[in-house]
């Protein structure tokens, strides 16, 4: 029974990715080719700066060159409340094992257009982040690389290179999207709280789950972007296509009354950076137990009380039973 219940209240349940074909595509938010402005410092609908430069073919945020950083920002925000966006990317170069860096960032986000040290892109921010990280800065960790990572912020928090990201991060997966010979996409769904993240890396037009999670509170009215950034050790970072859906989903009327410009980027449950304890064999452990998870071990600890309270009384009463037969 409380494996069972255990199941059912932590087992993921795969969410229905869209087939690309929506008729709900939101081309104020879609970056699709052919691209118009090509040559120039800027498109419609959509910014870049830094080492960004338009091809007819894609947009390189930057170079396979050291220590560049480039983004691209849609002009419009968005105030769907439920929405996916696809993203066709490539990330390649001519650096080997371990001698590629850093990768791509994708942006929900109040501020656009702001450089900094996050994958080209400013810390500290307020949204979503997705994280396609290639390489491991932390020397101890256990991670495979290239890897995929979300953090959602308030401003609060600073995204920590040195750690990878490990200190903020929500979940994440092993995923091998570089130097493919290959279309790569991946998809970020958002919808009612749970935010689904999954790849199509293999060639063979299947979404593989990568991030799952539940309780994710995003505004309306902020900005979707890409950025890439480079260090002692580059690549090219490409961005094909940006295609956002709005998703069909009915609210409550307490869900539709509430103004969801106003509301501020948070995760249910969400156990504060300092909980994570660095451990010596370059782990990490995790900290106090928060919310749901005390619940559960609530749960499972009164549950196994009612069990041997049970098992307790009848092996008392059969002892009873048993002694009387012997006066």
């Amino acid at each position: 029974m409380t494996p069972l219940l255990l199941l059912l209240l932590l087992g993921p349940v795969a969410a229905d990715i869209t087939d690309g074909n929506s008729e709900h595509l939101k081309r104020e938010h879609s970056l699709i080719k052919p691209y118009q402005g090509v040559g120039s410092s800027s498109m419609p609908l959509w910014d870049f700066q830094g080492s960004t430069i338009l091809t007819s073919q894609y947009v390189r945020l930057t170079p396979d060159e050291r220590s560049k950083g480039g983004s691209i920002w849609n002009h419009q925000p968005c105030f769907l409340k439920d929405w996916e966006m696809h993203v066709h990317f490539k990330v390649h170069g001519a650096g080997k094992k371990n001698l590629h860096g850093d990768g791509i960032a994708l942006w929900y986000t109040r501020d656009r257009l702001v450089s900094g040290p996050v994958f080209g892109s400013k810390d500290n921010f307020h949204g979503l982040a997705i994280f396609l990280d290639t390489y491991p800065n932390d020397e101890a960790t256990e991670r495979v690389f290239p890897y995929i990572s979300v953090m959602v912020n308030n401003g609060s928090l600073s995204y920590d290179h040195s750690k990878d990201g490990r200190w903020t991060e929500l979940a994440g997966c092993t995923a091998d999207f570089r130097n493919r010979d290959h279309d790569t996409f991946l998809a970020v769904r958002y919808s009612r709280g749970r935010l689904t993240v999954m790849t199509d890396l293999e060639d063979k037009n299947e979404w593989k789950n990568c991030i799952d999670i539940t309780g994710v509170r995003l505004p309306t009215g902020y900005y979707f972007g890409a950025s890439a950034g480079t260090g002692d050790l580059s690549d090219n970072h490409d961005i094909i296509s940006m295609k956002l859906f709005q998703l069909m989903v009915e609210h409550t009327p307490e869900e539709e009354n509430i103004d969801w410009t106003k509301i501020e980027p948070s995760v249910n449950f969400l156990k504060s950076p300092k909980d994570n304890v660095d451990d010596p064999t370059g782990n990490f452990r995790s900290g106090p137990l928060t919310g749901w998870r005390v619940f559960l071990l609530l749960l499972c600890a009164l549950l196994g009380i009612i069990v041997c309270a049970v098992v307790g009384a009848v092996v008392f009463q059969k002892r009873q039973e048993r002694n009387k037969r012997f006066y």
